[in-house]
């Protein structure tokens, strides 16, 4: 086969992926489903497509991609939605998975006739929960955030436990002095080792994203895929869980205040849905049809077994200290939701040579097509009867930063770095001359995000951030060289010179006119010559008259008259202000005055 038709039946498949979730979301089953039957309608059991049969190659392509998702998943809860569930979640991988596991065994071994230790590595591997199955029911669900939470955890801690009794079993089952002195250390060692690399390169990772330049946000994905593979690689070379380090690295760097957070996010989020659909794709491949009839009741009644009494009986006995009711209890059993990873378990005896390994990878799948079908399509409705559904999403929405929908609603943000030679220095964000389609959103100063008002004062240093019309652009694009050179604001302006006898001062109560505020061609019959500030938020402004006057209003006042009258009665309200924002108001109109009336 060719490079060209090997990148070409790539792009096919990627895109058939894309169909298969929104086909998925339509028909109400997990898309997961569908790259199931798509991989075997293509394998060498269907059409022959695609002709595949290594089961090794599977196994590898099965750890990278889990060990992608769990990243994801990871980074994208945090240990603030992790840290209210943590004990639960952590009960239910341990106490939960093997309780599982336990009972599977009982009816592998009575009804399958399978021996006590065949039937334990079969309960092993299909009593863990599958991260990529959870998330996909997850992104449509509506039930409580403090269940979603709780799966969202254990489908993150369970994989490195099931890893281990997986492994653990079939060493037992292989070597003849194995016993269960050496599971317990083989347990114990790879957790340790991977809880400490796992909390060691998270927080490495976070310090160095803190601290690091990168040349372009484009090299922070890179980044944060090296933190990823670092975690799972040296947790595995030192005989550790790469699962459990790697999930907790996620989970570290998701928890950190890291730049770039929402292109790392996405980033990986598009990467985890990449190892999905090649994960379920790839065990469809590996999957012979034909062999399916042939175990059918065998997996209809191992499926029974562990959706109706061994994952209930084990969330019941996991959740119960923690407070959960018994329909809470219910409800995440039920949600317990078998995917690629169990399958990805069931080629390790294949590899290693295990009696009857082949029917356990065709019972193993049989019961995850069934788990995720069955469970998958009727998870909301039992929420919804059981009344634990919300009208909060189960998985936060993210907020609409993404620049391009700015830019698809018309608007874009532009940033501004303040030199130390700036003219701006010193002057405050109502002083810069921004058009009205455009505000300053946010200055950045000493690493910190500060929400400005327009007598924010700039500092050198400052990153303005300014959002903008995309019709504004421009105008706000050539403001820069002000900024830059001066001179900043309308010091440039000719000043307006009062003409005959001494103003005469006035203040009276002030009711907005139907005109806009920054459009006011009048006050008190006289037109305006230059609008000089507009109060955000506020029908406010500063205006000076033709006939040489200032006008301010603020908070229902209007006052006008010559400089001094003005400035000083700005300065008496100053005094009798309690409010933040109407006193920075009017201390912004006694220095404007000041400035443009008084030299």
């Amino acid at each position: 086969m060719t490079d060209g038709r090997l990148i070409l039946i790539a792009g096919v498949l990627l895109a058939l992926g894309i169909g298969a979730t929104l086909a998925a979301g339509r028909l109400r089953v997990p898309g997961l489903v569908l790259f199931l039957l798509l991989g075997m309608a293509l394998g060498s059991d269907g059409l022959a497509v695609l002709p595949f049969d290594d089961v090794e190659l599977t196994r590898t392509i099965g750890i990278i991609a889990l060990s992608l998702i769990l990243f994801e998943g990871g980074f994208a809860a945090g240990w603030s939605e992790i840290r209210p569930v943590l004990w639960p979640s952590i009960s239910l991988a341990t106490v939960g998975t093997l309780t599982t596991a336990a009972i599977t065994a009982v009816a592998a071994y009575y009804f399958l006739g399978l021996s006590p230790l065949e039937g334990l590595l079969l309960g092993s591997i299909v009593s863990t929960t599958d991260s990529a199955a959870i998330f996909s029911v997850l992104r449509g669900s509506s039930i409580k955030r403090k269940l979603a939470r709780t799966l969202e955890a254990e489908s993150g801690f369970n994989d490195p436990v099931a890893f281990l009794l997986v492994i653990g079993f079939i060493e037992w089952i292989t070597l003849p002095d194995y016993g269960v002195g050496d599971m317990a250390v083989l347990l114990v060692t790879q957790l340790a080792i991977g809880l400490a690399v796992g909390l060691a390169v998270g927080k490495l990772s976070t310090l160095a994203f803190e601290r690091i330049k990168l040349a372009t946000p484009g090299l922070f994905p890179v980044a944060s895929m090296a933190a990823a593979a670092l975690a799972y690689g040296a947790a595995d070379s030192f005989h550790g869980s790469g699962f459990l380090a790697v999930y907790l690295t996620g989970l570290a760097l998701g928890s950190a205040p890291i730049p770039a957070r929402r292109t790392i996010g996405d980033f990986h989020d598009g990467v985890a849905w990449v190892a999905q659909i090649a994960l379920f794709f790839t065990l469809g491949l590996l999957v012979f049809p034909s062999t399916l009839p042939a175990v059918a009741g065998q997996g209809l009644l191992l499926a029974a077994v562990l959706a109706l009494i061994a994952r209930p009986i084990g969330t019941l006995l996991a959740t119960l200290p923690f407070g959960y009711s018994p329909r809470e209890s219910l409800l995440l059993g039920w949600a317990g939701l078998r995917g690629a990873l169990p399958v990805v378990f069931a080629t390790f005896p294949v590899i290693a040579g295990v009696p009857q390994a082949e029917k356990f990878f065709s019972l193993v799948f049989f019961v995850v097509l069934v788990s995720t079908l069955v469970q998958g399509v009727s998870f909301e409705r039992l929420a919804n009867a059981l009344g634990l559904r919300s009208n909060q999403p189960a998985l936060p929405r993210l907020p609409l930063i993404e620049l391009g929908t700015f830019r698809r609603l018309g608007a874009e943000t532009v940033e501004y770095p303040v030199k130390p030679t700036d003219a701006a220095v010193g002057h405050v964000v109502n002083e810069l001359g921004l058009p009205r389609d455009a505000l300053v959103s946010i200055i950045v100063r000493h690493g910190q995000a500060l929400l400005p008002r327009g007598s924010s004062r700039i500092e050198a240093g400052d990153r303005l951030h300014i959002f903008v019309r995309v019709s504004a652009r421009a105008e706000v694009e050539e403001l820069f060289g002000r900024w830059s050179d001066g001179p900043i604001g309308d010091d440039d302006l000719e000043l307006i010179t009062p003409a005959g006898r001494p103003a005469i001062f006035t203040v009276r109560p002030w009711v907005e006119t139907d005109e806009h505020q920054d459009a006011l061609a009048s006050v008190t019959g006289v037109a305006v010559a230059r609008t000089l500030r507009v109060r955000r938020g506020a029908p406010d402004v500063i205006v000076q008259l033709v006939d040489g006057r200032f006008a301010v209003t603020g908070d229902g006042v209007l006052a006008v008259g010559g400089p001094r009258s003005v400035r000083r009665y700005c300065r008496e309200r100053i005094g009798r202000i309690s409010d933040e924002e109407s006193r920075a108001w009017w201390q912004e109109a006694a220095g404007v005055v000041s400035r443009r009336g008084l030299r």
